[in-house]
């Protein structure tokens, strides 16, 4: 129940290397297409918090930090929860801020924005450097710079010893670049939070993640586009998942994020502003895919949704998509 005695969904929790616990199901706030202003997003992530929501995924590049900063202050005025200790707020650096004397101030910044004293995770973005002051999503390749990994990983070891960041970790990296950080860095990434759905399952990755002690978070593990949009993607066939949705009395969405929970080493961020959906989401806990079911998963063919092209320039650190992920394109 929550503090005003209205029950809500369990989350269950995972302890990463930090020592810190991390509900397994996050409720993400990247949104495409115009931001919605942050009073009305905010009302939104209220809503989640009644349901049982407590880990809030956002980033600097997604515009809704005010939002959930202002959620949690609301929750709390309102009696959803007792104290801010209960929610697990995660928050990202973005590229153009990926340069060594720049992460501290980027977090502050952050923390200004969500009125908070510290996030309990803050993550790299994406293995990029861009030019200072550039925003969104690199529109010319013009603006990449090469990426000092462990420049930028030794202002995020400072982040976490300073305690405004309780966690530490990064997103969308491969394998040898999460290798040099383990083998230079002092603190180890607690989470590699990057693509993995139906269509892109991260095979590889996760074991090496579960070998060195990283947890795997999902984004996008609905589809990149969301449920609505997988029917414009002919190379994408999630009838597997339909059929089994279809036997189990739950939804495509419900089967999708138990599918990835169930595995045990990962958990998932997952996006619906739509209050039923929302609820839906969460209703995976107190039931289980059969090992055929899973194994029938495992067949969906395999292709990533979001390759990344906008950090690939033939001038650049990163002059293929084979670069940039690592050899697992």
């Amino acid at each position: 129940m929550d503090a005003r005695g209205k029950k809500a969904v369990v989350i269950p929790e995972v302890v990463l290397s930090s020592g810190k616990k991390m509900p397994v199901l996050g409720f993400g706030t990247g949104v495409f297409g115009k931001t919605p202003p942050a009073q009305t997003l905010a009302l939104i992530l209220l809503d989640a918090i009644e349901l049982g929501y407590r880990h809030f995924d956002t980033a600097a590049l997604y515009g809704t930090e005010e939002a959930v900063g202002l959620a949690v202050a609301q929750a709390l005025e309102r009696g959803l929860v007792k104290s801010r200790d209960e929610f697990f707020i995660t928050s990202k650096l973005w590229c153009p801020d990926a340069h060594h004397d720049l992460v501290l101030p980027a977090l502050k910044s952050t923390l200004q924005r969500l009125g908070l004293e510290y996030v309990d995770l803050y993550l790299i973005h994406w293995p990029v450097r861009m030019k200072p002051g550039t925003t969104g999503v690199p529109t010319s390749k013009d603006v990449l710079l090469p990426f000092d990994i462990m420049g930028t990983w030794e202002a995020m070891e400072e982040c976490s010893r300073l305690g405004l960041a309780k966690s530490i970790g990064v997103s969308n990296f491969g394998t040898k670049k999460l290798s040099q950080i383990l083998d230079n860095g002092t603190i180890p990434p607690a989470v590699n939070q990057v693509e993995m759905n139906p269509s892109w399952q991260q095979e590889k990755l996760r074991d090496y993640c579960k070998g060195k002690g990283i947890h795997v978070t999902a984004w996008s593990p609905l589809g990149f586009y969301g449920a609505a949009a997988w029917a414009t993607k002919p190379l994408i066939d999630y009838a597997i998942i339909k059929d089994i949705a279809a036997a189990k009395g739950k939804s495509v969405a419900q089967v999708i994020l138990r599918s990835i929970i169930q595995q045990g080493d990962v958990s998932a961020i997952s996006r619906s502003f739509n209050k039923e959906r929302m609820k839906d989401n969460a209703q995976i806990f107190d039931w289980e895919l059969t090992e055929d079911e899973m194994n029938k998963i495992k067949e969906i063919p395999q292709r990533r949704l979001n390759a990344g092209d906008f950090f690939v320039s033939e001038d650049g650190q990163y002059k293929s998509l084979d670069d940039l992920w690592d050899g697992n394109p």
